[in-house]
Parts: C-alpha cells; sequence; structure tokens
C-alpha cells in the first residue's frame, strides 16, 4: 500500500491497543507462501468486480491456479467512506453491485480463495475507514463474506508509537481472527518499521519486511537486499515478505526473471500485481514456471541465505526437503558477468560429481564441484543441484520460445535440406524433436540446424540441412536461456518476436545480435 500516513489523536492510542498480547500465532495456514494476485499495482483504487471476477477466470484459463496462485486479494478502496449506523464495514455498491459475499462465493466456485484489506489504524492509506477499535466486529465481517486472506495495513496508525504498541496493534487482529473460527490467512503490513522478522511469527503468517515496491530494477535490488539477511525467521506458516510482484508491469524481460526467481528463492509470497488480462505469453512464461515455484513452495520452508556478493554478484542458496540445493547466481551489474561457487559452498554433501539443472532453460549438466555461469546484467541463472550426473547432450526435446510459447519447426515436417526452420504450434512432431549433440550440431529428423549459406550477418536465416560438421551448424544453449550460433556469435531469433505479431506460426527463425529480450530465450520441453 502506498503509504498516506494520517496521524490519530492521542487519545485513540488506548483505543484496544493495550491489552496484553495473546499467545502465539498458529493457525495450520500459509504453511508455504501464499500465491496469487492483488489488485493494488496496477489498479490502486481503479477496481470493482468485473475486473475480479475476469481476472478470477483468466487466473483459472491460464493454468495459474493450478500453478498455486488460489488468493484473489481486495486491495484498498474496496469500501465506503464511513461505516453503517451498526459501525459495520460496507461495500462500496457502485464498485462491487453484488457485494463482497457474492464476489467470495464467485470465487470459490472456481477453486479460489478471497482476499481482503484493511489497516491497523483509524484509516486505510487511501482514507476509508481503519479497523483500530473495530477489530473483532470486521473481522466478524469477514468471515460472515467467505474471506480467506486479510492483508493489514499501517496507515492511520497513532504517533509515537513503541515497538510494543505495534506488537499490541496487531495481536488485537490476529485474535479477533482466531475468534471467528474462520481460517483466514494474515498478512501484517507494518513496512518492516520495526524490525518485524522478530515478533512477527507470533502474530501472522507473513509480514512486510520494507517499504513499498514499485515497477523499476531499483527498487526490486533494494527490497532484495533488504529481505536477503532475514532468513532465519522464515518458517512452514510464517514468511518474510518483500511486496508484491511487479511481473508484467513494466520492466524487461531479465529483470522480471530476476525477480520472480529472487523472491522464490526467499520463500516469498508470490502475489501477482499486473493487469494479467492484458498480459504477454513472456510474462506467463515466467509467472508459470512449475520448477522455480517448486522452489519457492519448498515444504521444508527455508528461505535461501546469501552465501558470497561483492562487485554486484550474489550467490544464494536454499536447501530443500529432498536434499538438492537450489543455487541462485544474481548479476546486479549493467553487463554480463561470470558469477560462481561451489557445491561446498552451497551445503551439498561431498561427492565426486553433482546433477545441475538449470530450473529456466531445463538444460542438464554435470559438475564436479564448480557451479557457473555467465549471467545478463539485472538477471540471474537458478540451478537445483543434487549429487549425481546427467546431461541433455545426446537427449531429443522439443524446444519452446519463451516470447511466443511455440517450439522451433523444421516447416511442414519435411526432411527436405533447405526446409526453413520457423515457430509452430508444439504438436511432438519428429520435426519439433531436437538434439543437441556431443559435436555442437542441433538436430532434428535427421538434419541440423544451419545457417543458411553459411551467412555471419544479422538477419542470416535459419534452416534445416544436411549435417556435414561445418562452423554454420554449431549452436550452444547457454545458462541464460538463449542459443548461440558458435561461428556468429548471434543469437537464435524470432525476429519481431518483441510484438504479438512476431510470434505467429510459421515465423522463420533468424541469427540476430544478442539481446536477452523473450525473443531470444528457450527451455527444452519436458
Amino acid at each position: 500500500m502506498r503509504r498516506v500516513l494520517a496521524t490519530a489523536a492521542a487519545a485513540i492510542a488506548t483505543v484496544g491497543i493495550f491489552s496484553p498480547p495473546a499467545e502465539a500465532l498458529e493457525n495450520g495456514l500459509a504453511r508455504t507462501p501464499p500465491m496469487g494476485w492483488n489488485t493494488w499495482n496496477t489498479f490502486e483504487c481503479d477496481i470493482n468486480e468485473t475486473l475480479v471476477k475476469q481476472t478470477t477466470d483468466l487466473m483459472v484459463s491460464s493454468g495459474m491456479r493450478d500453478r498455486g496462485y488460489t488468493y484473489v486479494n481486495l486491495d484498498d478502496c474496496w469500501m465506503t467512506k464511513s461505516r453503517d449506523s451498526n459501525g459495520n464495514l460496507v461495500a462500496d455498491p457502485a464498485k462491487f453491485p453484488s457485494g463482497l459475499q457474492a464476489l467470495g462465493d464467485y470465487i470459490h466456485a472456481r477453486g479460489m480463495k478471497f482476499g481482503i484489506y484493511e489497516s491497523a489504524g483509524t484509516e486505510t492509506c487511501q482514507h476509508y475507514p481503519g479497523s483500530l477499535g473495530h477489530e473483532q466486529a470486521d473481522a466478524d465481517i469477514f468471515a460472515s463474506w467467505g474471506v480467506d486472506y486479510l492483508k493489514y495495513d499501517n496507515c492511520g496508525s497513532p504517533a509515537n508509537e513503541t515497538q510494543q504498541d505495534y506488537i499490541r496493534r496487531y495481536s488485537a487482529m490476529r485474535d479477533a481472527l482466531k475468534a471467528t473460527s474462520r481460517p483466514i490467512a494474515y498478512s501484517i503490513c507494518e513496512w518492516g518499521n520495526f524490525s518485524p522478522s522478530t515478533w512477527a511469527p507470533d502474530v501472522g503468517n507473513l509480514w512486510r519486511t520494507t517499504g513499498d515496491i514499485t515497477n523499476n530494477w531499483g527498487s526490486i535490488d533494494s527490497i532484495y537486499h533488504q529481505n536477503a539477511g532475514l532468513a532465519s525467521a522464515a518458517k512452514p506458516g510464517a514468511w518474510n515478505d518483500p511486496d508484491m510482484l511487479e511481473v508484467g508491469d513494466g520492466m524487461d524481460f531479465q529483470e522480471d526473471r530476476a525477480h520472480f526467481t529472487l523472491w522464490a528463492a526467499m520463500a516469498a509470497p508470490l502475489i501477482a500485481g499486473a493487469d494479467l488480462r492484458s498480459a504477454s505469453v513472456a510474462t506467463f512464461s515466467t509467472y508459470l514456471n512449475g520448477d522455480v515455484i517448486a522452489v519457492d513452495q519448498d515444504p521444508l520452508g527455508k528461505q535461501a541465505r546469501r552465501i558470497a556478493t561483492g562487485g554486484g554478484l550474489d550467490v544464494l542458496a536454499k536447501p530443500l526437503q529432498n536434499g538438492d540445493v537450489a543455487v541462485v547466481l544474481f548479476n546486479e551489474n549493467g553487463t554480463t558477468k561470470t558469477v560462481s561457487t561451489t557445491a561446498a559452498a552451497a551445503g551439498l554433501p561431498a561427492a565426486s560429481s553433482y546433477r545441475l539443472t538449470n530450473l529456466w532453460s531445463k538444460e542438464l549438466t554435470t559438475s564436479t564441484g564448480t557451479i557457473s555461469a555467465d549471467v545478463p546484467s539485472h538477471s540471474t541463472v537458478i540451478y537445483r543441484v543434487t549429487p549425481g550426473s546427467g546431461s541433455s547432450i545426446g537427449t531429443a526435446h522439443p524446444v519452446q520460445g519463451a516470447s511466443s510459447s511455440r517450439c522451433i519447426d523444421v516447416n511442414g515436417g519435411s526432411p527436405t535440406a533447405g526446409a526453413k526452420v520457423d515457430i509452430w504450434d508444439c504438436d511432438g512432431g519428429a520435426n519439433q524433436s531436437w538434439t543437441f549433440t556431443g559435436a555442437g550440431e542441433l538436430t532434428a529428423d535427421g538434419l541440423c540446424l544451419d545457417a543458411s549459406e553459411g551467412g555471419t550477418a544479422a538477419g542470416t536465416k535459419l534452416i534445416a540441412w544436411t549435417c556435414h560438421g561445418g562452423a554454420n551448424q554449431q549452436f550452444k544453449l547457454n545458462p541464460d536461456g538463449s542459443i548461440t550460433g558458435t561461428q556468429s556469435g548471434l543469437c537464435v531469433d524470432v525476429t519481431g518476436g518483441d510484438k504479438p505479431a512476431g510470434n505467429v506460426n510459421g515465423v522463420q527463425l533468424e541469427l540476430w545480435g544478442c539481446n536477452d529480450d523473450a525473443n531470444q530465450n528457450w527451455q527444452l520441453k519436458g
């Protein structure tokens, strides 16, 4: 919530906040970090019933619900400016003509959960009625509407409070929620003012550790640094919250991916804030990555710890329940940098070799202990590491593009040398089944991916050709998801793939200068 602080009268400071804190929270909820969507980041006060219903339906049809995004959360401005004659909160009838109970029913009918917003002061950040002194009445009405999640902000709070005052105010709503007997996940939003990681695990299921996020790299990077050192506080049912996701809300592709990866490694709530109705295929490719989500949702409940830092290069390691470790290589700099660590530093047991699974490109490699990658500017590479060995070399896979969700395809299924290589709906055909060979080739249906006529200039068309071992048939899948031609140093590119019209069936692939965008990002599809 954007802070619009209101100072309460001194007398209000004594209303309902000075009872002794009750026993620690253990409500059985949020055993893994909550996932869902919230109205604030994109819409602020411009919210209504239609928007929420459309987004709920899209979360189902896009596969987000089935990936774990189950909460649909209203933020500020859902209510009228005053309570009714009985002192109850009232949903704005112009924005929500069916009422919030009906909206909750709509969300629940689609297998989702309903979240709402209030503030622990006399007013919300946008000057609607706050819950201070009304905790039980408000908790009761939320429960009657079928609310499953409460985001509880900090605007309208009394002046000159101490940490103990904060604890008492937030504990009052904790106890009110408990008294309703309805399971309502409790999200504390006190902006990290009084070190909530030291007390909030006894009060809420998650707690904001920072000020508000905005959709720019400086905000993401700053919040990461504030949250990264709080790993010891996180556990099942209690999570550090570095605020909602800005993925799909204006940053570039690599920054979105880094943002999502860092939040997953830090076991943060994954609450989308973009307008999903207009989100790109590339945005959904980030939100729907099941392997990265699994790192966030790992039931061991550990937040990644920073095991190396310096020069704008960080390494994070997150132990997972099955004994694997997720290792994130993070580059904050303005140019590509090599980021490295070791399996031992990441906490893995001694072994003769380690299997590294790249969770974005899906490439599988083996290491004797070094974990290293060239990482683009403002980006990450994340590996799931375990003792053992394995390789994607010699194994056939469809190769799927992030900007289109379509697969690299020998046009028409033709095995004829000279056929164009394009993108097409993934169909499992032999003409979409590609193998990186030990000789550095990329083959499908007996032919090699080929830079036409040995071209090395941007715009060179890619075709399928009889394999001959030439340099124009050498390609490499990189840790950042790009595929480069060995001879040219250029990237396999969906030209025009930064726009929807460039991602249709039949668009021929070309070589182009590497730019780290979604139209040059690929993964081995299982």
